[in-house]
């Protein structure tokens, strides 16, 4: 009579034995690319120049860009806070996205922003294709970028520093795009 009282338990130890973190799914995705948003960039006349694609692979979590005929030279590149680009000057999408409060700057001795990502060279063709891994666990990048305001890619005039606090000193911003999410993110 107690066994099948026993049975149930068991199998109920065992099923949540198995489900585990969420992080622990990563191991099971490993190498496939699963993309989670995306997001058209536009300069300030509201011309697309680029795309930019969210990806989540072997528990990471990339950024892929791709310009075409843009202006040359070194650009910093960043995640902004709010997903809203309104041109000519793209304030709209507020500042870095940065949800643990830390200094501007990859080379900060408090570690960087979420947000700041390296900067771009942009060849003299103007058309440059590169793919970046955004810094930290993939659920928490994932919970932090898909948040209830959204997030913005920008593309500024100038080069970071990587040190100047708050932006880096990176000039205008002269490209944004909203990430939209294609789905429900399963991180």
């Amino acid at each position: 009579m107690k066994m099948p009282t026993l049975i149930p338990l068991t199998l109920a130890v065992a099923l949540s034995a198995c489900q585990g973190e969420p992080e622990s799914s990563e191991a099971q995705n490993s190498g496939a690319l699963i993309a989670l948003a995306s997001a058209a960039i536009v300069d300030r006349d509201d011309n697309e120049v680029g795309k930019a694609v969210l990806n989540k692979t072997d528990g990471k979590v990339t950024i892929e860009l791709e310009l075409s005929q843009f202006e040359s030279g070194t650009k910093a590149f960043h995640l902004h806070s709010v997903g809203r680009c309104d041109a000519p000057d793209f304030k709209s999408a507020d500042g870095h996205l940065n949800p643990d409060g830390k200094s501007h700057g990859r080379l900060s001795a408090d570690g960087q922003h979420l947000g700041d990502l390296p900067n771009l060279e942009i060849p003299d063709n103007g058309n440059v294709k590169i793919q970046i891994d955004i810094a930290g666990r993939a659920n928490a990048v994932v919970a932090s970028i898909d948040d209830q305001d959204g997030t913005a890619v920008m593309i500024h005039a100038g080069p970071d520093d990587y040190v100047s606090d708050p932006a880096g000193a990176a000039g205008p911003r002269i490209a944004c795009g909203v990430l939209e999410f294609v789905a429900q993110p399963e991180v």
